[in-house]
C-alpha cells in the first residue's frame, strides 16, 4: 500500500466507555486497523476498553476478533495488521457510575509518564454528564504535559433546554478546546468535499448565492425501518434523530460563508453562523412549513415491513414521527428567498444522503417554440451514500436538425477515480481527534443553534393531539411532505435507484 502523505497520530491511549457495545466493535476498531494498515496510526496507539462484561483483556479481544471474523465488515487490513492491533487492546471491568473503575483507568495511564489520552463515550446518552464529573473529580482531564480529549457521540440533547444544560455540565469540568463532538457524517469523503468544490473552482463560488439558486433541497432517506430500537426511537423520533444533527451539519457546509482560513475554528465560526441565523418559526410557521410521517406495514427493498406502530417497544397510539419534512429560511444576504428544504426518513424507497442545489430557470429562451419554463434548470447534485460523487446537470442540443435543448448530467463517481468503499468514515475523525484538529467536530454555541431552530416543530408536536400522517414502507414519505415543496411549485428530487443498479452490474 502506498504510503500516506500525512504522518501517523501521535502516540495515544484510546479509553473506550463501552468497549463491549455495538459501536466499538462495528466502528470502532475497524476503523482503528484501516488507520494502522494505512500508517495513520502506529504501535504507539493502545485501546484501553471500559466495560461491565467480566473478563480480562482476553477477552475482549477475543470478543471482537470473533466479531471481525464474521461480520460483513468494509475493513482493508491483514491478519498480521490484527495481530499487532490485538496486543495492544487491554479491558478493565468495572462500573463507569462508580469511583473504584476512575482509579483504575487513573492508575493505567499512570503507569506511562506523559501519556496521552482520548476517552470515547461509546455509552448512552444519560451517562455523558456523569463520565465527565467523575472523570474530572479523578484528575483525569487535567492536562499536564500529554493531552486529555473527550469524545461524545449524539444525541447530544433531546431539546434546546437539555442541550444548553448538557453543554454548561461538561464545559464547568473541562474547556471546549478538549471536547470533541462526533457527528460521523461529517466523516465522508464527499461531506468534506462540499467546501473544495465550492472554494476551489471559480465557477460554482461564483454564482453561489440567491442570484442564482432557487432552491436547495437534503434528502437522508434510509431503507432500513426502526427494527429491535423500538424504546428509544419512540422516544426520540426523525426529528431528533437525524435534523439538529446529520442534516444541519450538511446543510451549513452548503450554506457557510469563505472561512478567513481553514483553521478549525475559523470553520466552526463560519458553520456556526448559518446555524444562528436559521429563522426560528412561530407556532403557526412551524405548522406550515412542516410535514411528518409514520410508516405503516408495505415492502422495502425486498422486505416485508410490519407498521411502527406494531412492532415491539412502541405505543400502538404512538405520535412519534418517522418522517419528517422542514421549509427552512436562512436568513442572510447571501441566502435571503432561498427555501432550503430538508426531509429524512425510515422505512423509504432507498438508502439515499443527497443535496441537490437547483439553479433558477434561463430568464429568456430564443429556441422556437419554448418557453424558458420549459427547459430543465440546472442542478448540482452532491451525493453523500451511498455512492459518493458530485453531478451537474446541463441542457444540450439534442442530435437533429432542429435546435431542441436536452438535460444531461456530467457525473464523478468516487468509486471510479478513489478506493474509498472499504473505510468506515470514521478514518479522518479519529485521526483528526488524536491529532487536535476540531474541524470536523461541532462546538457547544453551533448544537445550541441547531436546537433552537428546531424547538418550535418539537413545541408544536408535543402540543398536538393529531398524530402523524402515514406513509407505506417502501415509499418517498407522506403525501403532506409532497404538498409542502409542490405549493411552491417544485418537486422532490427522486432517489435514480435504477441508474445505481445499472452502474454496479456493469
Amino acid at each position: 500500500m502506498t504510503e500516506p502523505a500525512i504522518a501517523p497520530a501521535p502516540p495515544v491511549t484510546l479509553v473506550i466507555f463501552g468497549a463491549t457495545g455495538d459501536l466499538t466493535r462495528r466502528l470502532l476498531v475497524p476503523t482503528i486497523l484501516n488507520m494502522t494498515q494505512s500508517g495513520l496510526v502506529n504501535d504507539s496507539l493502545q485501546i484501553l476498553g471500559i466495560g461491565l462484561d467480566p473478563g480480562d483483556d482476553e477477552m475482549l479481544r477475543a470478543k471482537l476478533e470473533a466479531f471481525l471474523a464474521t461480520a460483513n465488515i468494509k475493513a482493508n487490513y491483514s491478519d498480521e495488521t490484527w495481530q499487532q492491533l490485538r496486543s495492544r487492546i487491554f479491558y478493565l471491568q468495572g462500573d463507569f457510575t462508580q469511583e473504584a473503575i476512575y482509579t483504575q483507568i487513573a492508575n493505567r495511564l499512570g503507569e506511562q509518564a506523559g501519556r496521552n489520552a482520548a476517552y470515547y463515550l461509546a455509552v448512552p446518552p444519560l451517562f455523558f454528564g456523569d463520565i465527565v464529573d467523575k472523570l474530572a473529580d479523578n484528575g483525569l482531564l487535567k492536562e499536564d504535559g500529554s493531552f486529555r480529549r473527550l469524545v461524545i457521540e449524539k444525541p447530544f440533547g433531546t431539546d434546546l433546554a437539555s442541550a444548553k444544560a448538557l453543554n454548561a455540565r461538561i464545559l464547568n469540568r473541562v474547556p471546549e478546546s478538549q471536547v470533541y463532538r462526533v457527528d460521523h457524517f461529517l466523516g465522508k469523503e464527499t461531506v468534506q468535499n462540499i467546501m473544495t468544490a465550492r472554494f476551489a473552482n471559480m465557477m460554482i463560488e461564483s454564482i453561489w448565492s440567491n442570484n442564482f439558486i432557487d432552491h436547495v433541497q437534503i434528502t437522508a432517506a434510509e431503507l432500513v425501518d426502526v427494527g429491535t430500537r423500538g424504546k428509544f426511537y419512540d422516544a426520540t423520533g426523525a426529528l431528533r434523530d437525524m435534523v439538529p444533527n446529520h442534516l444541519f451539519q450538511l446543510l451549513a457546509m452548503v450554506a457557510m460563508e469563505a472561512p478567513n482560513s481553514f483553521d478549525a475554528e475559523a470553520i466552526r465560526d463560519e458553520k456556526g453562523k448559518v446555524l444562528k441565523a436559521l429563522r426560528i418559526y412561530s407556532p403557526e410557521e412551524a405548522e406550515q412549513n412542516s410535514a411528518r410521517g409514520a410508516y405503516t406495514a408495505g415492502v422495502s427493498n425486498g422486505n416485508t415491513i410490519p407498521a411502527y406502530t406494531d412492532i415491539a417497544d412502541v405505543a400502538h397510539d404512538s405520535a412519534t414521527e418517522t418522517f419528517v419534512a422542514l421549509k427552512l429560511h436562512i436568513d442572510t444576504w447571501r441566502w435571503a428567498g432561498v427555501p432550503f428544504y430538508l426531509r429524512t426518513g425510515k422505512a423509504m424507497t432507498a438508502r439515499d444522503t443527497e443535496i441537490i442545489v437547483t439553479f433558477r430557470q434561463v430568464p429568456f429562451a430564443q429556441f422556437k417554440g419554448m418557453a424558458p419554463q420549459r427547459l430543465t434548470p440546472n442542478r448540482l447534485i452532491i451525493q453523500v451514500q451511498p455512492d459518493e460523487g458530485l453531478h451537474i446537470e446541463i441542457s444540450i442540443k439534442s442530435p437533429g436538425l432542429s435546435v431542441e435543448p436536452m438535460p444531461i448530467s456530467l457525473d464523478f463517481n468516487y468509486a471510479d477515480f478513489f478506493d474509498i468503499g472499504k473505510l468506515t468514515g470514521y478514518e479522518s475523525l479519529l485521526y483528526d481527534l488524536f491529532d487536535g484538529d476540531q474541524t470536523l467536530f461541532q462546538r457547544a454555541d453551533s448544537i445550541e443553534a441547531g436546537w433552537a431552530a428546531v424547538q418550535p416543530f418539537l413545541d408544536l408536536w408535543s402540543k398536538s393531539k393529531e398524530r402523524p400522517d402515514t406513509y407505506p414502507a417502501g415509499s418517498m414519505g407522506p403525501q403532506s411532505a409532497d404538498a409542502l415543496i409542490e405549493r411552491d411549485g417544485r418537486k422532490w428530487h427522486q432517489p435514480d435507484v435504477a441508474h445505481r443498479v445499472k452502474a454496479k452490474v456493469s
